[in-house]
């Protein structure tokens, strides 16, 4: 099944996340968004020339601004969401950030057009008792900034799969679209850290470095196939699988011990959007 390539992309998103809240100890969210980016951007060009004989060519596109717009929005995404994993819980700033497949139900058939089914409002204002379930430790520890920032990553997530959905309307291949984001984001990431500074990797540092940008670049590669070839609903819901991966990274891994309050609003929040997704899209699609 062509959606299937989510449950792909879900595995290497939480194990990116492991290695990000790793590497987060010795570097910020500006300096690992650059490593993760330029390691992926060196390998999807090295894969284009071999695949095409050249790099410029087979990245001349008319869709420029397509590119930049989706580009922009995963980018800023990026950069809360690692900014999130770096001061909560692995689960939480994934569940967080996962929210976007709700709001993508809803930009689904405000933006795309798509044929709205039954339950949508329901599913989410599920959603948003879920999210106040798994931010209220965060509240009551006072991490309203970091938890903030997991919310809006997801937001401008949903964003970003909406430009893939309409670029792959376009006709735009998936290799395209990743090599533009992935350059975006490491001009980005570059930029910022030449304004707030950096720190010098030491050579046990470069395995978790190079290991981000591998896994990102993997992922993003089956996200993109799974958006592009896919059914909206079906590699919607299976985003969720991220979310028990990460929960037992973070508790095996990290010792992560979540209060019940924020393990029942993970649940609420996987269920709301699967069933999101689910009114989101026209019955045909399942």
């Amino acid at each position: 099944m062509k959606s299937s390539w989510m449950l792909v992309a879900a595995a290497l998103f939480a194990l990116m996340g492991v290695l990000v809240k790793h590497a987060s100890t010795h570097f910020s969210s500006a300096e690992l968004v650059f490593y993760r980016s330029v390691f992926g951007l060196l390998a999807i060009g090295g894969v284009i020339a071999v695949q095409h004989g050249s790099l410029l060519k087979p990245l001349a596109t008319p869709y420029r601004r397509a590119h930049f717009w989706r580009g922009l929005s995963g980018f800023v995404a990026l950069v809360l969401f690692f900014y999130a994993i770096a001061r909560l819980p692995l689960a939480t700033a994934v569940t967080l950030n996962y929210t976007a497949p709700l709001f993508l139900a809803v930009l689904s058939a405000w933006w795309l057009h798509e044929k709205q089914g039954r339950g949508l409002l329901g599913a989410v204002g599920l959603g948003f008792v879920g999210i106040v379930l798994v931010l209220r430790p965060q509240v009551q520890d006072q991490a309203w900034l970091p938890a903030l920032a997991g919310l809006v990553s997801g937001m401008l997530a949903a964003v970003a799969y909406v430009n893939v959905k309409q670029l792959g309307r376009l006709g735009e291949p998936e290799w395209r679209v990743v090599f533009y984001f992935t350059l975006l984001a490491t001009l980005g990431g570059g930029a910022w850290m030449l304004l707030a500074g950096f720190h010098r990797p030491h050579a046990a540092d470069w395995p978790w470095l190079i290991g981000i940008g591998v896994t990102a670049t993997l992922a993003q590669l089956a996200l993109t196939r799974a958006y592009h070839r896919g059914r909206t609903l079906i590699v919607g819901a299976l985003a969720y699988s991220t979310v028990g991966f990460s929960a037992l990274y973070g508790l095996i891994l990290f010792g992560e011990a979540l209060p019940l309050s924020a393990w029942t609003g993970m649940a609420v929040v996987t269920l709301a959007g699967i069933w999101a997704v689910r009114s989101a899209a026209p019955a045909d699609s399942l």
